[in-house]
């Protein structure tokens, strides 16, 4: 059986709706860092690997050129490629 380790981040909630992700190199500095996020009272909410990615996606989707129009035939001529 094979066994994927799960990769933990933490999100931080800062000031005026903005956030800083952050990546600890091992479970002893995930601990670290937020026992400290605590002491400081900033609150922050731990990621997984999957809504770490979904969040990169999510950047990369908000980046793409707009104005670019294609048809549905071209679209569903890709799919089926």
């Amino acid at each position: 059986m094979l066994i994927r380790p799960v990769r933990m981040c933490l999100f931080l909630y800062i000031r005026f709706m903005k956030a800083l992700v952050i990546t600890p190199k091992d479970n002893d500095e995930f601990k670290f860092v937020t026992d400290l996020l605590k002491k400081l009272g900033v609150g922050s909410s731990p990621l997984t690997q999957d809504e770490l990615e979904d969040i990169g996606m999510s950047k990369l989707m908000r980046g793409i050129d707009k104005s670019k129009k294609v048809t549905r035939a071209e679209i569903m001529k890709k799919l089926s490629a």
